[in-house]
């Protein structure tokens, strides 16, 4: 018991606290889960299947054209997604932020497609918006068009794809932070003149706007690891060949680990590299209390 004490006695002098161990499992977790497989991949990356240099399959990938293209391709898809996402959010999350009769409804009905999987989603817009379905043949009875419009298997359709299953989630995050924003500070504004667009302007968007900018980011590096999509509801051969696909392919068709290691690197390097940019510039904006409870 002694030696427990004086043991636990010589931590806190040096400024351990033994509240740190309760954080040891996680850390554990964190380690075996994520760090070790990231170190394995990117060591991985360095041995190429055919020999060469250390950067060998970073070489391959950037020589190939085909291949490099999939960075465009991925970038041209999440990041209009991303923005949709989060600039259809902040007027539906403003007009919920307040009290009313099925309030609780419909914000269920906004994040019903969390549930549905990127699967489902994109079975329902093939059957929704696919050249036989009821968008077309309504159309088409209507005869506003001869021919049905291609809204599926192509560059729309991934993206509709993705602003249904990112909506959600970015919808939320709007919610949060807004609900966080004092209410009472629009009201003085009210009190002395200012009109309803002035107040957002002026105080609720440059108030939002590092939440706005953190949402961004996590809708767009979800849009951006885009896979299913690209398969199901897209043209994994052309125009939404994604950067995941061509390490998928990589992996489980040429059965070359090496290079597909390379290409996953790549790919989080591209995504770091937008993270980055978007923290700076979040950076720069407002940082100091809302005022309220977030």
């Amino acid at each position: 018991m002694s030696n427990t004490l004086s043991w636990q006695h010589r931590l806190a002098e040096r400024g351990v606290d033994r509240k740190l161990w309760l954080l040891l499992p996680a850390t554990i977790f964190v380690l075996l889960l994520f760090i070790y497989p990231f170190l394995y991949g990117l060591s991985l990356s360095f041995q190429p299947m055919n020999g060469g240099g250390v950067l060998a399959n970073y070489q391959k990938f950037f020589d190939d054209a085909y291949q490099r293209d999939t960075i465009l391709t991925t970038l041209k898809i999440s990041l209009p997604a991303a923005l949709l996402n989060v600039l259809a959010a902040v007027p539906i999350a403003f007009r919920m932020r307040g009290r009313f009769r099925g309030k609780r409804l419909l914000t269920t009905l906004l994040v019903v497609p969390i549930t549905l999987g990127t699967v489902l989603t994109a079975q329902g817009l093939l059957n929704y918006l696919g050249p036989t379905g009821w968008f077309n043949r309504v159309l088409m009875s209507l005869h506003l068009i001869d021919d049905p419009v291609r809204l599926t298997n192509n560059y729309w359709g991934v993206f509709f794809s993705l602003i249904i299953t990112g909506f959600p989630f970015a919808f939320l995050l709007v919610l949060s932070y807004l609900s966080g924003i004092d209410p009472t500070l629009e009201r003085a504004a009210a009190t002395l003149g200012a009109s309803r667009s002035q107040r957002f302007r002026r105080i609720t968007l440059p108030l939002l706007a590092p939440g706005l900018a953190t949402t961004f980011l996590l809708t767009f590096v979800l849009a951006f690891s885009v896979f299913p999509s690209a398969v199901l509801v897209g043209n994994p051969a052309g125009s939404t060949r994604v950067i995941s696909l061509a390490a998928y392919q990589a992996a489980y068709e040429q059965y070359d680990y090496a290079y597909a290691s390379a290409i996953a690197m790549i790919m989080g390097a591209v995504e770091l590299v937008v993270v980055v940019i978007v923290l700076l510039w979040r950076a720069r904006l407002y940082t100091g209390s809302t005022g309220g409870k977030g």
